[in-house]
């Protein structure tokens, strides 16, 4: 496992997360890991109660993680949601629009590498959960 990435200045959760079927089944749990075929809306009555929101890509193909982060940030999530396994450096500036703000990649990424991916679209073309405003809505506004 690489080093994890966090874009949040509140202090890391220091515990493991667990499956959506256990977190829903116990009151104590903050942490919980969505796997791909979870339903994130199932979280969305708990989320006062989550400190952190584990979205897994066991392949980089899969895209349903996009959806369960866009998912919960729209319903108001507003603790650490962290990309982790198959993430890419090409894939981070996506991830970030759909609300992540933390990721755990399988495999290290350069530093250099992520600050470009990061600052390579500067402008936007629809709203996401980023809240970055669309260039359409800078040009007429």
């Amino acid at each position: 496992m690489a080093e994890t990435l966090r874009y949040r200045d509140d202090e890391p959760v220091d515990h493991p997360a667990v499956t959506v079927d256990s977190f829903l089944d116990q009151s104590n749990a903050t942490a919980v890991r969505i796997e791909p075929g979870d339903d994130a809306r199932d979280l969305i009555p708990h989320l006062e109660r989550l400190a952190l929101v584990e979205v897994n890509f066991p392949a980089f193909g899969d895209g349903r993680g996009y959806s369960s982060a866009r998912v919960l940030r729209e319903a108001g999530y507003e603790g650490e949601l962290r990309a982790v396994g198959d993430v890419l450096v090409d894939y981070l500036a996506y991830m970030r629009r759909c609300g992540f703000d933390a990721f755990e990649p399988d495999q290290q990424f350069d530093r250099d590498d992520v600050e470009a991916a990061f600052e390579r679209w500067p402008e936007v073309y629809q709203a996401a959960a980023d809240e970055r405003t669309p260039i359409w809505a800078k040009r007429h506004a």
